[in-house]
Order: C-alpha cells, then structure tokens, then sequence
C-alpha cells in the first residue's frame, strides 16, 4: 500500500491545529479529511477508508480517549495517533492500553509529525501483512487438511467396499443402503445438511466390519452366539476407525448407533426411541430391507413386498414408525433393489 492511498484523518477542535496537520500531510502525500469532534469524526470514518486518525485527547462532548475506544471497536484496521497540549503520563499509558500507535505532544512541529505518521503507517502495513499472511496460511493448513481426511476417508471408504466385494451375496450394500436412506431422508424432509449426513454414514456403516474376522465375516452358515457378538462390535470398531477423520460427531453417531432398536433391544448401547440418531434410525431400515431382498448362502432373496411388510410389522418395535412409513413411500415409487437378514447374522 503507497503513502497516497492512505487516507489521514484529523480530529481537533482547533481550527487552526487542523488547517495545519492538514498542509503538512497533503505535503507528505496523503488524502486528508479533517473533523471537529468526535461524533464528525465516527461519520467521516463510516463513509471513508481511513488509515490513520491523528485524535487530539482533550475535545468538548466525546472525549479523545473514548473516540480512541470507538475507533478500536468500530474500524480495528485504522491506526490511532493521539495529540494532547499537555504532558500526561497517565493518559499516554492508557491510550496504549486502548490501541493507540503513538502519542504526540503540542506544540506541534512538522517533522515530527511525519516521523510519527510514517511510523504509525508502517507498522500498521506491518500488523495487516502479518494478519493477511497467517490467514492465507491458515486457509492453506485448513484446505491441506481436508485434502488428507478426504484421502483417508476415500481409502477407509475403498477399503470396505473392498471387503463386501468378496462376498457375492454383499457386493454392493453400502451404495444400496445409502440410496434407500438418502431417498428416506428427503421424504422425511430433512435438511441439505442432514441428508448429507445420512449419504455419508451409509457408505461408511459397515466400515467397522474391516476389523471382524474373514472365517466369521464370510462364514455360509449361521453362526454362533459366540461369533454373533463378536460381529456385532462392527459398529464400534467403525466409530473408532472414523473419529480421527470425521469431526462431525452426527455422522459418527449414526454409523455407532445403526443396529440400535426404536424399544431399546439393540446394540451397542441399547438407545430406544428419539434417543437414537434419526439418521441412523434411518440407516437400520435401510440396512434391513437391504439384507432381506439380497441373496444369502442359506437363503434366497425375499420379494421387496414381504420386505417391506417385515419393516411394518418391525414398526414401532425395532424400527421407527415414521421411518417405516417413509421407506414404504420411497419403495413404493422406486422398487430398488436390495439386500440379507441382519438381525440373523449380527449385521
């Protein structure tokens, strides 16, 4: 920034003190608007840039101080120059305590005053560099640090479709469980936000299941009460695998709680009605009819309308009734394809 883009104004009930500061400083470059006090010198900062305010202390009405205090509230980014005819310590301490930059002591002689101003604006240059670079490095850090959690989101994300792609009878789960669950969320009428919550945690649902061994994960039969618990824990292993890359706690929430039940007979927590997420309330249905319209080693695919009469009959019991309800409405006009049985395999 040059000297002449710098607008100075003068704030003095002197007549004469302003004529003068202001020959000095037009001489040194500067636009200069001049005010009698301090209520004409908050108008003339609300309809001009003003770099640099030279305020004399002791004015009629608003005092030089509290315009100093004004200014510092009002326009951070101008600097404050203060001018006084009397020596005062005490009032010079307390204008640094307020933000002014220099304090100036009448009679007034013109080169000290242009090593002042010059000193005012340059440190002042100096403090909006300095607050432009830590903002533009800020945004670097914040955009660098998005770049990464999106890169491990993507390879977390890439990990558990490559996990169900190894069973045929999974292939595809997440992607359909979280088109069911995104039409869902829009026939609720939930938010832009929200709904991009619930696409995001049913792509991630069964992220957790990266930790629960292959021979129980891909075994064709039932399984045991033994290895049931033990794919039950997916969801909190998936919480754990998400949390430092996901700030959003919503999202985590609904991949921990979407095998919870609407009356509480669910895992891990045992959550019951609105205490569960509603996205992941949304997710369980989803993820149900996803499971009893696919193929299973020990089963065939049910028909969607059976599936859909398992979720109303489930309604209120382990599902939401407006979920529910929803869903029908979205299948009803779609008819998607699904996917097996979760509450048979822990899923």
């Amino acid at each position: 920034m040059t000297s002449d883009q710098e607008r100075v104004l003068v704030v003095d009930d002197e007549r004469a003190v302003c004529r003068m500061l202001e020959r000095w400083l037009t001489d040194m470059g500067h636009p200069v608007l001049a005010a009698a006090s301090g209520a004409d010198a908050l108008e003339a900062l609300r309809s001009a840039d003003i770099a640099l305010a030279l305020v004399d202390i002791r004015m009629p009405g608003m005092s030089g101080m509290e315009l100093l205090r004004e200014i510092g509230r009002r326009c951070p980014d101008t600097a404050v120059v203060m001018v006084t005819a009397v020596v005062d310590v005490e009032a010079a301490v307390e204008s640094f305590k307020f933000g002014a930059y220099d304090f100036i002591g009448k009679p007034l002689n013109p080169e000290d005053v242009r090593l002042r101003v010059e000193r005012a604006l340059e440190r002042r240059r100096l403090a909006l560099e300095n607050r432009d670079y830590q903002q533009s490095l800020e945004g670097r850090v914040t955009e660098q640090t998005r770049q990464i959690h999106e890169m491990f989101l993507g390879a977390v994300q890439a990990l558990a479709f490559a996990l169900e792609a190894r069973d045929e009878y999974t292939r595809g789960h997440s992607q359909r469980v979280t088109d069911v669950s995104v039409a869902v969320a829009r026939q609720l009428g939930l938010p832009a936000p929200d709904g991009e919550r619930v696409r995001i945690a049913g792509l991630l649902h069964d992220v957790g299941k990266i930790g629960i061994n292959d021979t129980v994960l891909l075994k064709p039969a039932a399984l045991s009460p033994e290895e049931v618990a033990h794919v039950r824990a997916h969801p909190v292993i998936g919480e754990r695998i998400l949390t430092p890359v996901i700030s959003d706690r919503e999202i985590i929430a609904a991949v921990r709680h979407h095998h919870e039940r609407y009356d509480g007979g669910g895992y891990p927590d045992g959550l019951a009605g609105d205490r569960i997420p509603q996205p992941a309330r949304i997710l369980s249905a989803a993820d149900a009819y996803d499971a009893m319209t696919s193929n299973r080693p020990y089963r065939p695919a049910h028909p969607r309308d059976y599936a859909v009469a398992q979720l109303e009959e489930g309604s209120g019991t382990q599902f939401d009734p407006a979920v529910v309800e929803a869903i029908a409405h979205v299948l009803e006009r779609s008819r998607p394809n699904g996917v097996g049985d979760p509450e048979q395999r822990g899923e």
